[in-house]
C-alpha cells in the first residue's frame, strides 16, 4: 500500500510540472506573438524630389481647318482619317466642270478684246497719219485714240476676268497648307461643300503644346513674389514630363515656354504651355494626359506614405520608443507628394524610428515590437 501511495504521489508530481512547463511555453507563445518582427525606419533628413500633378490637353504645333474655297461637289477624296501628309498634298478634288467652262469663256472674252484692240490700234495709227497730211480734224483723231483706250480698258478687264476664272478653278483642288495629321473627314464624295465647309482639320504635330493651369500661389512662388518676371521663372523650370491617359510616362521631356501674366477671377489660374517634341507622330491633337513639374525640397523629412493611418483628417504615424513599444504621434505633411512618400513638415526629428509595416492593419497603440531595419 505504501508504495502505491509512493508511485500516485510521484504520478501527481510528475503531472504538476508537466503542467507548469506547458504553461510556461504558453506564455513563451504568447510573449512571441505579442512582439511580432516589423519593419522600421530610422527618420533622417534629405533632400526630395517630387512630381506635381498638372492635368493638360494637347494641341498640335498649328491646327488648321481645311475649307473650301469654292462651291461645288466633291468628286474625289484623296487621304485618309489620320493619314501624314506633307505640304502641298493634294487632300480634296471639287467638280471642275462649271470652272473649266468659265476659264474657257473668258479666254474667248480676251481674244476678242484683244482683237478690237487691234482694229482700235490700225484705226488710230491711220487716223494719226491722216491728221499729219491735214486730212482730218483733231478731234476726229482723237475719237481714233479715245476708242483704242477704251479697247484697250476692256481687254484688261476681261483679263481680270481669265485671271479669276483660273484662280477659282485652282480652288477646286484642296491641298494641305502645312505638313502634319489628317482629322476626321465627315464629308465623302458627292457631297456638295461650300467655303463654310470644314472638310477636315489638319493638325502640325512635329511639336505638339500642352496647355495647363497654375494657380496664384504657385504662380507668386515661381516668381519670389513677383521679383522676377513670368518669362524668366519660366526660363529658370525644370525640364518637365508628360505621363499619357494609359498612365505611362512619354519618353520625351518637354520645357515650359511660357505663363500668361493674366489671371482668370473665376478660377484663380493662368495658363501656361510647354512644349514636347513629337518625332514619332505618337501624340495627337486632343490628347490628355498630366504635366508632371519636379520640384525639390531640401532638409526635409521624407516618408513612405503605408507607414501612415489616418483619422479624421489627421495623419499619424506609430513609433518605437522605449522597449520596442510602439505609441502613435500626429504629424502634418506637405500638400505636395509623388503618390507613395510624404514629406513630413511636423511631427518628426531626425533620429525618430517608425514603423513601416502592418500600419492600419496589425500595428495598435502601446504594442511591443521586434524592430527590424530596412
Amino acid at each position: 500500500m505504501r508504495f502505491i501511495k509512493c508511485n500516485a504521489v510521484a504520478l501527481l508530481i510528475a503531472t504538476g510540472l508537466i503542467s507548469l512547463a506547458s504553461c510556461g511555453d504558453k506564455n513563451n507563445s504568447q510573449q512571441i506573438q505579442q512582439a511580432p518582427a516589423l519593419s522600421v525606419l530610422t527618420v533622417s533628413e534629405s533632400d526630395a524630389t517630387l512630381d506635381t500633378s498638372y492635368p493638360t490637353t494637347l494641341e498640335g504645333e498649328n491646327d488648321v481647318e481645311i475649307r473650301p474655297q469654292v462651291s461645288g461637289f466633291l468628286t474625289k477624296v484623296h487621304v485618309d482619317d489620320g493619314q501624314r501628309v506633307t505640304k502641298g498634298q493634294v487632300l480634296f478634288t471639287i467638280d471642275q466642270v462649271q470652272l473649266q467652262a468659265a476659264v474657257e469663256q473668258a479666254q474667248a472674252a480676251v481674244a476678242v478684246a484683244q482683237a478690237n484692240v487691234n482694229t482700235a490700234q490700225t484705226n488710230a495709227d491711220n487716223n494719226k497719219i491722216l491728221l499729219d497730211k491735214n486730212i482730218i480734224s483733231a478731234s476726229a483723231y482723237q475719237t481714233s485714240l479715245d476708242a483704242l483706250n477704251a479697247a484697250k480698258a476692256q481687254l484688261n478687264q476681261a483679263q481680270a476676268a481669265l485671271t479669276s476664272a483660273r484662280k477659282n478653278l485652282s480652288f477646286t483642288t484642296v491641298t494641305a497648307p502645312v505638313s502634319g495629321i489628317v482629322g476626321s473627314i465627315p464629308f465623302k464624295e458627292g457631297t456638295l461643300v461650300s467655303p463654310s465647309t470644314l472638310l477636315t482639320i489638319l493638325s502640325n504635330n512635329k511639336d505638339m503644346q500642352a496647355y495647363f493651369s497654375l494657380n496664384e500661389k504657385t504662380i507668386l512662388d515661381l516668381t519670389n513674389n513677383g521679383t522676377r518676371t513670368l518669362k524668366e521663372a519660366a526660363d529658370s523650370l525644370p525640364e518637365v514630363s508628360l505621363q499619357l491617359a494609359t498612365g505611362a510616362i512619354y519618353p520625351y521631356k518637354g520645357k515650359i515656354t511660357s505663363i500668361s501674366g493674366v489671371i482668370d477671377p473665376a478660377t484663380g489660374s493662368a495658363q501656361a504651355k510647354a512644349i514636347f517634341p513629337n518625332p514619332d507622330g505618337m501624340l495627337h491633337s486632343g490628347n490628355t494626359g498630366n504635366i508632371l513639374m519636379p520640384v525639390t525640397h531640401t532638409g526635409t523629412i521624407e516618408i513612405p506614405q503605408n507607414a501612415t493611418f489616418e483619422v479624421q483628417d489627421m495623419k499619424f504615424v506609430y513609433v518605437v520608443g522605449d522597449s520596442a513599444k510602439v505609441h502613435t504621434r500626429p504629424i502634418t505633411v506637405a500638400a505636395q507628394n509623388d503618390g507613395k512618400k510624404y514629406i513630413v513638415t511636423s511631427g518628426l526629428k531626425p533620429g525618430d524610428v517608425i514603423v513601416t509595416e502592418g500600419v492600419g492593419i496589425s500595428v495598435t497603440d502601446g504594442m511591443t515590437i521586434t524592430p527590424k531595419q530596412q
